[in-house]
């Protein structure tokens, strides 16, 4: 037997009675916690609950009624007796979604279970309910499950109750790259889906449209000013193959950003559009959670609407951190504000040494702006830091400046202006020095911050890590609530990369909705960083993978190239550089791949796919390379770090 629910009766057998099993002995804290695990189909018989029930605690009853009312299979259970977990895992092992009430973290649980016996005269927990027919206990539940009952039930009256019960069967909250691949997916399954997205105005004022980080103020913009600014390269480098032209080459700020601008609007009425044809609801409002499976929508003229759901997914992503200092928000702005200043931002300062900071300092440079780059401590935290110091290296020799180990204090406004100019004090890291300077841009770049404290998290106890706001899940991207699920930034130790989100997105509707198993790896992810000498990585930086398996199991082969096009305007010679990093105890498998050069993305992409397949050595150097394209060094790597040998290239 379970645990007891009648008052005043001793309902445990002997050898149970030692057990923390009743629900008597926890005390009732906080709000009840739900569970709803994947689903197909759903099951069930047993004898009818009616509302002619009599009870002196009416009120109780209608509550408990409710909950069967609302639900296709409803359990009362108890977080600490074990056959409730075993008869969650019956339903879970049928694929059937449910929905529990944990008597022990009920604030009147002790008043539901006396009301309980009245309507129900079982004796212990857990009672189960399919289709608001009684099944009873663990034991007459498993009865009914081997007699064919449960599944009978839930095929005589189909999903339709399960779509009946909430507005959608899905509310995705986050309108980027992950919600609405994860949205398209689900839907594409006959599922009823929702997508609330809002983007909160930045302090500059700063708004867009649908696609999210990515596709506005993100990876798009980002790739194509990069492109502005090698094509100002190539005008540089084509005197030398022999075009002539008289005429100053100049760089229009105004145009560039109209065409940039113009191209995320196509995108956005895109996604608009595509959504329509999925039939997936999408507003732009605001979504907060403000009870179990209840959502608010607030729009942007403070108009509120309430939805219920099966199931939630958070994609919120992340949003600029700024400094905390005086000006901050006044008078800088972020990677939120750059792609759609309608002004040149002339002199800048870019604060912080993230891929965001580099790639921005990068382009800004290369459309022939006075770029400086304020860093904390390191380049590229997090990336291999061989290759983040040869990124800063080439930055230098290429007019960026950096002023090292400092952070700025305050920011004030010398001038108004589009540009205006600006004061920033700046103090090193060692407290020991102040410095000032006046640009007409201060760029921030400092990190970002999960948007998940204020969508009501709290409200349905999905739980956050309270230092940096990011949401731990398993390996299926499931929250300690089991009907609400994350992907993308706000995941907790998990890749912040579109392409990764997307992915995640896409498997897990389809394991909650077309019988799936597939999870997304998280594992050899490739990325690219769009600095000015591009920078392709996969796997392990070479600090880590020493770290991890140490010194001697470590080989690791590189080497400088020089790409044949840089040859004629005899630019960046032994700038380029190719690493690959190798475990010797795993036949010399390639378990990091690193690259410096120009396409750094599409060389990675191709060898990404072989390290998946577990690349190692030998198979690299049995592949015959392409000749003249870069990628080739990585077919001829002999030279390693452990020897010393000369790696330095004269010729292509």
């Amino acid at each position: 037997m379970g645990s007891s629910v009648r008052k005043g009766k001793a309902v445990l057998p002997a050898e149970q009675a030692a057990r923390p099993c009743s629900p008597r002995r926890m005390q009732p804290h906080r709000a009840a916690t739900e569970a709803y695990h994947h689903a197909a189909q759903n099951a069930n018989n047993g004898q009818a609950i009616t509302a002619s029930c009599k009870n002196k605690d009416t009120d109780l009853q209608f509550k408990i009624q409710a909950y069967i009312d609302k639900n296709t299979v409803m359990i009362f259970s108890n977080t600490a007796c074990s056959l409730s977990a075993k008869v969650k895992e019956l339903f879970k092992s049928m694929s059937v979604p449910y929905f529990s009430l944990e008597l022990d973290q009920t604030e009147d649980g002790q008043k539901l279970q006396d009301a309980l016996y009245e309507l129900t005269m079982e004796t212990s927990v857990p009672i189960v309910f399919v289709q608001q027919k009684q099944i009873g206990d663990y034991d007459k539940t498993l009865k009914a499950h081997k007699e064919g009952k449960i599944q009978k039930l839930l095929e005589t009256k189909g999903h339709d109750h399960i779509q009946d019960s909430y507005d959608y069967d899905l509310i995705v909250i986050g309108g980027g790259s992950g919600g609405l691949a994860a949205s398209k997916e689900a839907a594409k399954y006959g599922k009823k889906v929702m997508v609330l997205d809002y983007v909160t105005p930045t302090p500059q004022g700063t708004r867009w449209g649908l696609g999210g980080t990515c596709v506005n103020v993100g990876c798009i913009p980002k790739k194509l000013m990069h492109q502005a600014a090698l094509l100002g390269q190539a005008v540089q480098d084509s005197r030398k193959f022999g075009w002539q032209f008289e005429e100053k080459v100049k760089h229009s700020w105004e145009t560039m950003t109209e065409a940039v601008q113009n191209y995320i609007g196509s995108l956005n009425w895109g996604y608009r559009v595509s959504l329509r044809e999925k039939k997936v609801t999408y507003e732009n409002a605001y979504g907060e959670f403000v009870g179990p499976h209840t959502i608010k929508a607030t729009n942007n003229k403070g108009k509120e609407k309430f939805y219920t759901a099966e199931k939630f997914l958070i994609a919120t992503g992340e949003r600029p951190r700024y400094l905390g200092v005086p000006g901050d928000k006044e008078y800088c702005i972020s990677s939120d504000d750059l792609f759609s200043l309608p002004y040149c931002p002339g002199k800048t300062l870019v604060v912080g040494a993230s891929y965001v900071a580099l790639e921005c300092a990068g382009f800004l440079a290369g459309l022939g702006l006075d770029v400086t780059v304020m860093v904390r401590s390191i380049l590229l935290r997090g990336f291999d830091q061989e290759m983040a110091n040869k990124i800063g290296e080439h930055m230098e020799e290429h007019g960026i400046k950096f002023i090292k180990q400092f952070v700025p204090t305050k920011i004030e406004q010398i001038e108004e202006g589009t540009p205006g100019k600006l004061k920033v004090i700046a103090q090193s890291t060692d407290g020991r020095e102040i410095t000032e300077g006046e640009y007409n841009t201060v760029l921030l770049a400092v990190g970002r911050d999960a948007c998940t404290r204020t969508i009501g998290l709290d409200k349905v106890g999905v739980k956050i890590n309270e230092r940096s706001g990011k949401i731990p899940v398993s390996d299926e991207e499931q929250t300690n609530v089991p009907y609400i699920y994350a992907i993308g930034d706000v995941l907790e130790g998990k890749l912040e990369l579109t392409p990764v989100a997307i992915q995640a997105g896409r498997l897990l509707a389809r394991r909650l909705y077309a019988g799936a198993t597939l999870k997304c790896d998280y594992v050899n992810v490739p990325t690219t960083v769009f600095t000015p000498l591009e920078y392709g990585a996969c796997g392990f930086s070479e600090e880590t993978a020493l770290e991890k398996f140490g010194e001697e199991n470590i080989e690791v082969y590189h080497s400088y190239f020089w790409p044949l096009e840089w040859t004629i305007p005899s630019r960046d010679n032994n700038k380029c550089y190719a690493k690959i990093i190798c475990n010797i105890q795993d036949n010399e498998r390639v378990i990091g791949f690193h690259v410096l050069g120009p396409n750094a993305g599409e060389v990675t992409q191709g060898f990404s796919a072989a390290i998946k397949c577990g690349l190692t050595k030998v198979q690299l150097d049995n592949t015959i390379g392409i000749h003249p394209v870069c990628a080739e060094v990585f077919t001829t790597l002999s030279v390693t770090k452990r020897s010393g040998g000369n790696i330095l290239q004269s010729g292509c």
